[in-house]
This record gives C-alpha cells, sequence and structure tokens, in this order.
C-alpha cells in the first residue's frame, strides 16, 4: 500500500502547476474570498487572501489545483470624486503545495456571499434537495443554467456554451461583454476557463447594493483593483472572485 500513496502523491503533483511554469494570459480564476474587505476597518499594507474553488485546467495539460490560495494587500482607502467610499487592493502572489509564484490579475466579476450561496443550489423546486446532486438544476451567477444530469450549461439564448460535472464545476470560455468592459478571448487565450459559480458573461458586481468595480487592474496601474461604494466598501469573507490573468510578476496591460 505504501508504494501506491507515494505513487497517486506523485501523480498529483505532477499533474498541478509547477514552480515557474507559465500560466496564460486570461485565464481564469474562480476564488472564494477568505478575508472580509471594508474600507471603513481596513489599514493599507493588511494581507487579504482568497481560496482557488475549482480545478484551473492548463493548456499543457497540468492544472491549477482547488485549494491553491491567492494573497493580496490592500493598498489603501479614500473617497473618489464619484463616491464616499473607495479601497484599492492587489493580489499578487499564487501558493499550492508548499510553492510561491507572483501573480498579477485583475478582476472580471464579484459575487455576494448570498449569490455564490444561491448558485449552489437546486433552483427548480424544492424536491430537488432530496435528489442526488446529479439531478439538480442550478443557475451560475450571470444567468447562465447548469444541468449537472446532462454536464450541460445553457445561456439565457438556448446555446450550450460550457461543461459540467456532477459536483457542479463548469468550463466554458468566457464571454465578451462589451458593454460592462469585459472582453472574452484574450492574446489568443481561447479555451474553456474554470468559471466555478460564474456565468460565461458574468462581469461586474452581484448581490450588493451600491458596489461597483472602479478599476478592473487591466490598465495602468495594473493589477490594482478599486471598489467604491456610496456608503461603504463591504465585501464579506464568503464572496465570490472572477480574477484573470495579467502576467507572472510585471504585469502587462490586458483587458479583463
Amino acid at each position: 500500500m505504501r508504494w501506491l500513496q507515494i505513487l497517486t502523491a506523485c501523480f498529483v503533483l505532477s499533474a498541478a502547476v509547477l514552480p515557474g511554469q507559465q500560466i496564460p494570459l486570461g485565464t481564469a480564476l474562480p476564488a472564494m474570498l477568505n478575508s472580509t474587505l471594508d474600507a471603513r476597518k481596513g489599514k493599507p499594507g493588511r494581507k487579504i487572501s482568497a481560496r482557488i474553488m475549482q480545478d484551473v485546467p492548463l493548456p499543457n495539460g497540468g492544472r491549477i489545483p482547488a485549494g491553491a490560495r491567492i494573497f493580496g494587500h490592500i493598498l489603501h482607502m479614500s473617497p473618489s470624486a464619484t463616491s464616499d467610499s473607495g479601497l484599492v487592493l492587489k493580489f499578487d502572489q499564487l501558493v499550492w503545495h508548499g510553492h510561491t509564484a507572483p501573480l498579477t490579475t485583475n478582476l472580471r466579476a464579484i459575487a455576494s456571499m448570498a449569490e455564490v450561496f444561491d448558485a449552489q443550489l437546486p433552483t427548480n423546486n424544492f424536491d430537488e434537495y432530496g435528489t442526488s446532486v446529479a439531478d439538480w438544476t442550478t443557475i451560475q451567477v450571470g444567468g447562465d443554467v447548469v444541468y449537472r444530469g446532462n454536464g450541460q450549461v445553457i445561456a439565457e439564448d438556448n446555446q450550450v456554451v460550457g461543461r459540467a460535472t456532477i459536483g457542479g464545476d463548469v468550463t466554458a470560455k468566457l464571454t465578451a461583454v462589451s458593454d460592462r468592459g469585459c472582453r472574452g478571448t484574450i492574446d489568443g487565450n481561447d479555451r474553456e476557463q474554470a468559471l466555478w459559480v460564474f456565468s460565461t458573461t458574468a462581469c461586474g458586481t452581484y448581490g450588493f447594493r451600491d458596489l461597483k468595480i472602479a478599476h478592473a487592474g487591466r490598465t495602468d496601474p495594473v493589477g490594482e483593483i478599486a471598489l467604491e461604494s456610496a456608503t461603504n466598501v463591504l465585501v464579506r469573507s464568503g464572496s465570490g472572485l472572477l480574477l484573470r490573468v495579467d502576467g507572472p510578476g510585471a504585469p502587462s496591460p490586458t483587458a479583463r
């Protein structure tokens, strides 16, 4: 049994992304926020983190495993010309299996804890709670419908846009949403992405009364994500983030 455990461990590590391995620009990183963001209580330099919620496939057959951590910090809090409350943050490290790699990301979408929770529950009728998860139908943040039984993700126009597992993992190509500033393909990266609870068209904020993404981090200053609110920027731990990779360490400007 000992040799089998060793073989299994080697397989898992070989399948995961290795230190120094390039993560393509535009790769989606679906994550759950581990730290509450509060402009009234936050301090510049405070560390923040999020957890990858679904294996992220890479073109060479590797993956970023679910459970990997993304670390960052708060840069500053201040009101702006258009808002009474503002908070600027940056995620810049990816950590998995004891390895650390620099990372530059921008923010495509953010969903409240309630939106994340609802997206993981069956929606057709309450009888589904007593059935196998393979029979569940769920609705992603942004509107796509997931039919776990047949493994399909359906958009609002009734087109199949992605694939789903019985456990609820979703992979699909991100769609451009030009009127909200989100693009699909980035620098030739048109692969299916790991989306977790997010739709292919998810872009902006979901489940927050007046929160907005004032700067996604895709243009200068690249990697800096600015959130604004008319009252107070408050994003609780358990909220969902759909980040996209801009580059390892040295950032390059791309769309979110």
